[in-house]
């Protein structure tokens, strides 16, 4: 069963991807955005299963996965102190 959010994730990806593909950036950065994406998905899917327990979780989207992907750990702190510190919804 797909997670919820995972087309517009999947869509959000290929967008972007041919957007760099039309400024003529190399496939090298392309390739690397993807992955990293991949990654920030992987590490909020993960942080959100643990979080839960706690009261803790992020939306899954373009831009938290790319902030976690990234910067890792580090920036799902960020991305937490944005939500639950600052109230800035992302």
């Amino acid at each position: 069963m797909l997670l919820p959010g995972f087309f517009s994730f999947v869509i959000g990806i290929i967008i972007i991807a041919f957007i760099v593909w039309l400024f003529g950036k190399s496939v090298k950065i392309l390739f690397k955005f993807v992955l990293n994406s991949i990654i920030g998905y992987v590490f909020l899917l993960i942080f959100n299963f643990f979080g839960s327990i706690f009261g803790l979780t992020l939306q899954i989207n373009l831009i938290n996965a790319f902030i976690a992907g990234v910067f890792g750990i580090p920036g799902i702190v960020v991305l937490l102190a944005l939500k639950y510190i600052f109230k800035i919804i992302i």
